[in-house]
């Protein structure tokens, strides 16, 4: 037999975290066809792997890239760091359904995530929205979780309160439909508008056809400051109920009054409710700074009606005075500008031209600049750009981001959003590289073998990706060939816009994507769906 592929001499990392092992591994049709310590055949290709670690392509299992996939604005910023399958739709704000009364309303909400969303692409349901990301070809493999926020905003727009009657069979019908279409999983967007009015059992109401199935639920949850443990009790409660796997995003505990205390209370009661066979795990970026819309600042409540509503609050005296009074004191809400300091938000992704100059700038700069207090100055740009800026926020501690990437349970992901304008946060380009860079490579926290199971085989588990995530023989050829020492994200916050170095090889089914820091011409990535 000739092979396709032949990889000589590399240091498999195989995925299931076990040892290292040397071998030669060679692929045929899109698969791994044969690992053994020596392969005796000819290959189209052959490739002298020298002893470089030879792993699954890696698995991105909270993106936001829905869009994105569809300009064709992937590829590079993904395989560099290694990535050859990501996962968007998170956060309850998959860019799919798109439809009906809400429709405009939807789109501009989720412009600051996922960037702008012109009519053409907007679909009516996730299958027309898989159909349309196949069509665009990309050259890695890219699936989709439907968003409950997303499915609401079509059942019911921007009203607060739980969903009855028509409004949740709505609901139902959607979810069912995005479920038979293909999504991997459902997300939810607990801290955002329109999840955020939910309560505890409209919640369980809301996710009703997940009862007792096999489907995993994802969840940016509640809160993630000061009331973030019983943001978790509540979706332990929420998982328990329905039994089904649940998946908390990005654990954090946002603000330093709770570093060092609320995310070990988490994480025992993760433990402890694994323990009791609720199928429960999480993930997080490994960074102490997330980036997401710059209205999560204020207070949920000001989001009833949408962004127009929230726009026209902001230029109202009375209702602005109302938001200040909620920011200066309110710990019922993840109150960011309290916990961190109007110092620790940075103002991305703005539009007009008048309001440029305080691009990259914190919020405490922009006060300081427009000579205005920080409130003001906040509200007058959030009015001026029809609330659509983004923002990146300091608000983590990094040990707690230590104590969650060790916990066997716990999975890497990036988190990326991809804003129209402005300065996106690293992760986009490097979190993968800075993983093995700084966590296995320079602290030696992780070893190889448990960092490259996490965003690998532990991913693959966890979402039914059942031919991705290992080296082994009959698995897809997904691949990644690199040389530990010469790993590096060279990405700053300040100058986030800069690829990952040291991916030698990225394989996307059993094709090169990706080959000493330059994209190929192959477009070997499938679009991904549930069977």
């Amino acid at each position: 037999m000739e092979f396709d592929v032949l990889l000589r001499g590399a240091r498999v990392v195989d995925g299931t975290g076990a040892g290292a092992y040397p071998a030669d591994v060679a692929l045929k049709d899109g698969k791994i066809a044969a690992i053994d310590p020596v392969v005796n055949a000819n290959a189209k290709m052959v490739v002298n792997a020298d002893g470089r670690y030879l792993t699954p392509g890696f698995i991105d299992v909270h993106r936001h890239a829905d869009a994105a996939i569809l300009r064709g604005a992937c590829g590079a910023a993904e395989l560099a760091q290694g990535l050859t399958t990501v996962i968007d739709g998170n956060c309850g704000l998959s860019l799919a359904p798109i439809a009906g009364a809400h429709a405009d309303e939807s789109a501009a909400y989720l412009a600051p995530i996922l960037g702008e969303i012109p009519p053409e692409l907007r679909f009516g349901s996730l299958c027309a929205y898989l159909d349309a990301a196949e069509r665009a070809a990309p050259p890695l493999n890219h699936a989709m979780l439907v968003g409950m926020g997303t499915l609401r905003t079509c059942a019911a727009g921007f009203a607060d309160g739980d969903l009855e009657g028509e409004e949740l069979r709505a609901l139902h019908a959607l979810l069912e439909r995005a479920l038979a279409d293909g999504a991997l999983g459902v997300s939810l967007g607990l801290g955002y508008a329109p999840e955020c009015f939910y309560s505890t059992e409209g919640l369980i109401r809301a996710l009703e056809p997940l009862r007792g199935g096999s489907v995993p639920l994802t969840v940016h949850m509640r809160q993630e400051g000061e009331s973030v443990v019983d943001a978790l009790r509540e979706m332990l409660h929420v998982a328990r109920a329905l039994r089904v796997p649940l998946e908390v995003s990005h654990l954090k505990s946002i603000g330093r009054v709770g570093w060092r205390k609320n995310v070990p209370e988490m994480l025992r009661l993760i433990e402890a409710a694994r323990a009791d066979g609720v199928d429960v795990a999480c993930d997080a970026y490994p960074y102490t700074a997330g980036s997401t819309q710059l209205i999560h600042v204020l207070p949920p409540e000001f989001q009833r009606g949408g962004l127009e509503a929230l726009t026209a609050a902001l230029r109202d005296k009375t209702k602005r005075q109302n938001i200040r009074e909620r920011m200066e004191t309110g710990r019922d809400f993840e109150n960011i500008t309290r916990l961190v300091g109007f110092e620790n938000v940075v103002v991305t992704a703005l539009r007009r031209e008048e309001n440029l100059a305080f691009e990259g700038k914190t919020l405490a700069e922009l006060a300081a600049r427009t000579g205005k207090d920080p409130y003001d100055a906040l509200f007058d740009l959030l009015a001026s750009e029809r609330c659509a800026p983004a923002m990146i926020d300091f608000i983590s501690d990094e040990e707690d981001l230590r104590d969650i990437l060790r916990a066997p349970f716990a999975g890497v992901i990036s988190d990326a959003t991809y804003p129209a304008a402005g300065l996106p946060h690293p992760r986009v380009y490097g979190a993968f590289v800075r993983l093995l860079e700084k966590y296995v490579r320079d602290e030696r926290m992780l070893t190889i073998e448990d960092a490259v199971y996490k965003v690998t085989g532990r991913a693959a588990e966890r979402f039914g990706l059942k031919r991705k995530g290992r080296v082994a023989v009959g698995a897809d050829a997904d691949l990644c060939l690199f040389d530990l020492d010469r790993l590096h994200e060279p990405g700053t916050f300040a100058d986030p816009k800069r690829l990952a170095q040291g991916m030698d090889l990225v394989l996307v089914g059993g094709k090169p994507a990706f080959v000493n820091g330059e994209m190929t011409v192959n477009r070997a990535g499938e679009t991904l769906r549930r069977a």
